[in-house]
């Protein structure tokens, strides 16, 4: 199954697409056409400059500030000055594509929470149709399975918090591991996230089945059901 971000897919596809645009409009300009794969190498090295990071939405994003690609371009291409004037609107366009694909990246993060929010449970888990637990720790009981309406349940659980003192003494203070309590004994695998969500996670069960947590690369969510996601099994 293809697991890539589709809302990223598209709106990186587009902001090529207007580079390329802008790219042709240019190269019908010139009178005297230049070699098409020089044109591309230009644009291309044009994109090199010097940028600082910036935290969005806890994605780390580039966002550029000296047009370095466009001064190498200059020193190698100013030999002939007509050279340099041939080319220099397909170096600065390099550059420029950097905030075309700066925007789309800026416009993809807010249309990927609503399509696929990260609080909810079913953007993680959408297909359970082979479904199974793995025991991954002593204290889970055996024989345990996932129930056969699991997705309906998914839908009805509620992020909660799932820290808290009593949690935190008896897993992490309590120096003898055999009499550590752990609350997430189960694992669960053989599930399927959204299609064209592109996440990814680890999702453990409580011991009492009615606890859901699912650890992202970044972050760790915590759901709550009123009706155990488990059953006893033959």
């Amino acid at each position: 199954m293809w697991n890539g971000n589709i809302v990223e897919i598209i709106t990186i596809s587009l902001a090529w697409l207007v580079i390329g645009i802008i790219a042709f409009r240019l190269y019908k300009k010139h009178s005297e056409k230049p070699e098409l794969w020089k044109v591309i190498i230009v644009i291309l090295v044009g994109l090199f400059s010097f940028s600082f990071n910036w935290n969005v939405s806890d994605k780390m994003i580039n966002v550029a500030v000296l047009p370095l690609g466009v001064w190498i371009l200059y020193g190698f291409l100013n030999r002939k000055k007509e050279r340099w004037k041939k080319y220099r609107h397909f170096a600065w366009l390099g550059f420029l594509a950097n905030f075309i694909l700066l925007s789309s990246t800026l416009v993809a993060i807010p249309v990927n929470l609503f399509i696929f929010p990260e609080n909810k449970p079913e953007t993680y888990i959408s297909d359970v149709e082979n479904a199974s637990i793995i025991n991954i720790h002593p204290s889970a009981k055996e024989h345990q399975q996932v129930k056969e309406n699991l997705l309906k349940l998914i839908h009805r659980l509620k992020q909660k918090e799932f820290f808290s003192d009593d949690w935190y003494n008896e897993t992490y203070m309590d120096t003898e591991s055999n009499k550590r309590k752990e609350r997430f004994p189960y694992m669960l695998i053989h599930t399927l996230p959204k299609w064209g969500s592109g996440q990814s996670a680890i999702i453990y069960i409580e011991g009492d089945g009615k606890g859901l947590l699912i650890e992202t690369p970044k972050k760790q969510f915590y759901f709550h059901s009123d009706q155990s996601l488990l059953e006893e099994g033959k």
